[in-house]
């Protein structure tokens, strides 16, 4: 389920980068600055640090453990919640656009943001695999 949500977050992200590029005023270089390549160094930051530094690992494993114990992410509502969620906050980035395309600020930040969630989602999907395949764990979650 965590790839799911990490292919759909990342669908949808395209999508946005596809109508910023459509919609906003400036040159190529200040598109691909403000929704690839800074989004990509924060997607990256959080995609490793969640991975790399103990604490935050430990955090996001535990917020995992807690997760599969309660069953949620196993229910069709939970994912439905979590795709809900995240077409919210995609609602957000296109909303951003649409205001940059009439005067508004650019919406770099809006971008940065989304990329550095979808880099906790992709080492969440990681932490995951590698906690479903501890037949310890394996045997835990299978119970409950």
């Amino acid at each position: 389920m965590q790839n799911t949500i990490v292919i759909v977050a990342a669908l949808i992200y395209a999508v946005a980068v596809i109508q910023a590029w459509r919609v906003l005023p400036g040159a190529d270089a200040l598109k691909a600055q403000r929704t690839l390549i800074f989004p990509g160094f924060f997607l990256v930051i959080s995609f490793a640090g969640a991975l790399l530094v103990r604490p935050f690992r430990g955090a996001l494993s535990r917020h995992l453990w807690i997760s599969f114990k309660t069953g949620f992410g196993q229910s069709v509502i939970s994912v439905l919640v979590g795709v809900g969620v995240l077409i919210l906050v995609a609602g957000f980035v296109f909303w951003q656009v649409h205001a940059a395309a009439h005067g508004g600020r650019y919406p770099g930040g809006a971008f940065s943001g989304y990329a550095a969630g979808i880099g906790l989602l992709a080492a969440q999907a990681i932490l995951s695999r590698g906690m479903e395949g501890d037949p310890a764990v394996r045997a835990d979650i299978e119970v409950d």
